[in-house]
Parts: C-alpha cells; sequence; structure tokens
C-alpha cells in the first residue's frame, strides 16, 4: 500500500492470505519491502500466518524501461511467487472507478479486463493445486 494506516494494519492482521500489487515504479520496490518486514511482524509478534499469495505487477508498460526492470527485479528477487499475469497501464482501467463499474462491465474488451480475467484464471489454478 501507498501508506500503512491502521486500517491496512488491522486488515492485515485479519488476513490468512494476501496478494501483493507492486506498481511498475521504482518507489513501488521499497513499499514492497516494507510491507514484507510487516507480515512478518505481524506473523512472529501476533501469533498470526499470513501467506503471501503473490506479487502482482500493475501498471506495467512494456514499452517502458523502468516497467521492464521494475518487473525484472522483482521476478529476480521477491522471495514468494510472481504471478504471469501483468495489469497494464490502462485508460480504461483508470476511468472505470469514475463510472462506479468494475473493469469488465466499463470495457470487457480492454486489455485491462482480459488481464483481470487472466490473473483470475491463475489465482483459481493456484488454489486447486493447494
Amino acid at each position: 500500500p501507498p501508506s500503512l494506516n491502521l486500517l491496512t494494519l488491522n486488515g492485515l492482521v485479519a488476513s490468512d492470505e494476501v496478494l501483493i500489487p507492486i506498481q511498475c515504479e521504482y518507489y513501488s520496490l521499497e513499499g514492497l519491502g516494507q510491507i514484507l518486514e510487516i507480515i512478518d511482524l505481524i506473523n512472529n509478534n501476533l501469533g498470526r500466518q499470513i501467506k503471501v499469495a503473490g506479487g502482482l505487477l500493475t501498471m506495467y508498460d512494456k514499452r517502458e524501461k523502468l516497467s521492464r526492470e521494475v518487473a525484472r527485479e522483482v521476478r529476480t528477487h521477491f522471495p514468494h511467487k510472481v504471478f504471469d499475469t501483468e495489469i497494464p497501464r490502462s485508460v480504461s482501467l483508470a476511468e472505470a472507478p469514475s463510472f462506479g463499474k468494475p473493469i469488465i462491465l466499463h470495457d470487457p474488451n480492454s486489455q485491462g479486463a482480459k488481464a483481470y480475467e487472466r490473473l483470475a484464471k491463475e489465482i483459481i489454478e493456484l488454489e486447486l493445486r493447494i
């Protein structure tokens, strides 16, 4: 999360498993380290066993060098699974909330909607293997 407030912390404490979205931007790598440290602190000090389902690369633009570098760094150094699906940077994804709709209803044929469908299938396959 961009900032760790009490609501986020309580959400983590109440969770059994988390999916960590990672924007393909430089400062996201710092935030990723912080959230993993916080999950470890919760697990070690509060008797929880929060599982990290994986990292999800978001706002990915294969045309941008920074996106590709962040994706490579995350895939190389993230100690948990990184989902194969990458959520693209997309106008449709950005505008869907302003219409009060999820992307699958706002623009079902967009690259963003298709990416979230792939992610859903990937998560289902992962959960079925457990």
